[in-house]
Formats: C-alpha cells, sequence, structure tokens
C-alpha cells in the first residue's frame, strides 16, 4: 500500500508530462489556411463580400426582430407582402446591395493590401497602424449599411408580418396556429399558415 502511495505522484507526473507533449506537437487550428489568398478571410468570406451578402453583421437587427429586406423578399408569400411592399422591400434591398457590394470590395482590397505587406516584409508599426484603421473603418461602414438597411423594414410591414417573418425564421416560440393576432380571420390565418 505505501509503494502504491509513493508511486502515485510518479504515475499523475509522467501522464501530465505526456499529455502536454502531446499538446505541443498538435497542429495549430489555422493549419490549411496559409495557402489562402488573404489570410485574414476564407474564400467563403470573399464571395459574401463580393456579392453584397450580409456576413453577419446585420445579427443585431435581424435577431431582435428587425427583419432583413432578403430574408423579407424569400418569405414575401408566406408573410402575405402586398405588391407595394414587395417594390418598397425591393427598392431598399438593391440599394443595399449596391452599396454592400462596393463597401465589401473596399474591405477586400484593404485585407489583400494588409497581407501583402506582411508577405513582402514591408510591414511597420505606421503601416499597420493605418491599415488596421482603414480596415476598421471600412468594416463598420458595411455593418452600418446592413443595419441601417433592416431599421427601414418595420416601417413597411404590419405588426403581425413582423411576428409572422420572425415565427417563419425560426426566432420565436409563439404557436402561430393556437395565436391568431386580432381583427384576422381564424380560419384564414390558419390557411395562410399552413396550421392543420
Amino acid at each position: 500500500m505505501k509503494i502504491a502511495l509513493y508511486l502515485l505522484p510518479v504515475l499523475v507526473f509522467a501522464a501530465t508530462a505526456q499529455g502536454s507533449e502531446g499538446n505541443h506537437s498538435r497542429k495549430s487550428k489555422y493549419a490549411g489556411e496559409e495557402n489562402r489568398s488573404i489570410k485574414s478571410l476564407s474564400p467563403d468570406d470573399i464571395a459574401e463580400l463580393r456579392r453584397g451578402g450580409g456576413w453577419g453583421l446585420a445579427k443585431t437587427a435581424e435577431l431582435n426582430g428587425v427583419p432583413g429586406p432578403a430574408h423579407l423578399l424569400e418569405k414575401k408569400n408566406e408573410i402575405l407582402l402586398t405588391d407595394a411592399q414587395v417594390s418598397a422591400i425591393t427598392e431598399i434591398y438593391e440599394g443595399m446591395k449596391i452599396r454592400a457590394i462596393k463597401q465589401g470590395k473596399r474591405l477586400i482590397t484593404l485585407e489583400r493590401e494588409l497581407e501583402r505587406h506582411f508577405q513582402n516584409r514591408t510591414i511597420t508599426d505606421s503601416i499597420l497602424r493605418s491599415s488596421l484603421q482603414a480596415i476598421s473603418e471600412a468594416r463598420k461602414g458595411l455593418r452600418y449599411i446592413h443595419l441601417a438597411t433592416h431599421l427601414r423594414t418595420p416601417e413597411i410591414l404590419s405588426p403581425d408580418q413582423i411576428e409572422k417573418y420572425n415565427a417563419l425564421r425560426g426566432y420565436s416560440n409563439s404557436n402561430l396556429c393556437a395565436n391568431i393576432p386580432k381583427g384576422h380571420d381564424p380560419a384564414m390565418w390558419r390557411k395562410h399558415n399552413g396550421c392543420s
């Protein structure tokens, strides 16, 4: 029994040492990303920015019940948007997309410039500071474009349409079939919301 007690610390130390050696030999979670043209942006990131996609920048609006125009247009039939609403939302979306593509390309260009300075070993503290400032401003501008666009949709929609949007996007726990808004014909509401 005494021998086992003396050996226990030795065994624990050996296991710990072996475990830490294993950690040192593990590959970085970034392994493989060194082949990217812009290390800080994945190919999917670049594609999303070039097409004016949301890139997750409007989550604050989206997850707080302020609908985005692209998803409103995708679900226009389920939300029962009128032709006038579709027209207004389409105009907002197209304007946003033009601005987002331009700003996304700017962000890609700035990230590429920073990348080149590191690749060419021409990076200095001054270049780093100015590059990061420009990248930060471009990213802030892009996020503003997406969030500001979300701000414009509630004025076009009814509260019931916003509630329906959130439910369709999976953000609402309310049961659409059981909670029929005031002023709606129950049979029509159930029909339009796929209730059995």
